[in-house]
């Protein structure tokens, strides 16, 4: 059983990093790929209403941790915790702005919603290299410090801002699209290429941690890990089956609401939410 859990919080963790970190890459990128309101709202509805769902992948895999590695969980939290607070105020700044986005008419106010996608979604990149960072140094009860910490974090960085431009190269059409290919010429960076990278670095920081030797009891594993293998098809069938219905690209920005309100005519997944 703690061979499954092990594997779990790897298909979890590595997932997030690879889904999500598309999200931020695009998120990071916003000032450049869109120069105008009306692209911008185009450039993040590439990611809409995909971040949600994304984002699963990262309460998946802490609620692992936290149930099937509590010592290892007191132990990480305690040490990371600094840099657990700027990973996780950067994730709800990148949220806040995408769903305030949509709450005002104003210039004023969009652009400081999206100065707030952006900060956000700097802040969680360079957060999750820094927490790699001490985890490849296989010391999880102190955040990591020096230049391999900056070099990991500011690599981590580079990686989903990578991520994101061979993703929305995928998605994107018209002015935006013509900036990614400005960014990356020809030769655009594979998304399988850096999915793959993007998915390495967490499996890599997790082989430094004792994570077998502080495995939860059998009885506790016993319960955790068959749950979670039963409610694992469900998550994999409703992530594939949100990316094959949204597939193809974008080639429209969603309509600006007026007064704060949905937009007429949106797709459901889209009322309520960020425009």
């Amino acid at each position: 059983m703690d061979v499954l859990a092990v594997a779990l919080l790897g298909l979890f963790t590595a997932g997030w990093s690879v889904l999500s970190g598309a999200d931020l890459g695009v998120g990071m990128l916003l000032p450049h790929l869109g120069r105008d309101d009306d692209e911008r709202r185009l450039v993040l509805r590439t990611v809409l209403p995909y971040f949600f769902a994304d984002e699963v992948w990262l309460v998946a895999a802490a609620g692992v941790f936290i149930g099937c590695f509590p010592d290892l969980e007191g132990a990480l939290f305690q040490g990371q915790f600094a840099v657990l607070l700027g990973l996780l105020a950067g994730w709800v700044v990148r949220d806040a702005g995408l769903w305030w986005r949509g709450c005002g008419t104003s210039r004023a106010w969009r652009r400081f919603a999206d100065g707030l996608v952006v900060a956000g979604s700097w802040a969680v990149a360079l957060s999750w290299g820094r927490l790699l960072a001490g985890l490849l140094q296989g010391d999880p009860t102190r955040p990591a410090g020096g230049s391999f910490a900056v070099g990991m974090a500011l690599t981590t960085a580079v990686l989903f801002a990578a991520h994101g431009l061979a993703y929305a190269g995928r998605r994107l059409t018209g002015p935006p699209l013509a900036r990614v290919r400005a960014l990356t010429g020809r030769t655009a960076p594979a998304y399988a290429l850096t999915a793959v990278a993007a998915a390495a670095l967490p499996l890599l920081g997790g082989v430094r941690l004792p994570l077998r030797e502080s495995a939860a009891d059998g009885p506790v594993l016993g319960l955790l890990v068959p749950a979670l293998l039963a409610a694992l098809p469900l998550l994999l069938g409703a992530q594939v089956w949100l990316r094959w219905a949204l597939r193809g690209r974008v080639h429209t920005a969603a309509p600006a609401p007026a007064a704060g309100l949905p937009a007429a005519g949106a797709p459901p997944a889209e009322r309520g939410g960020p425009p």
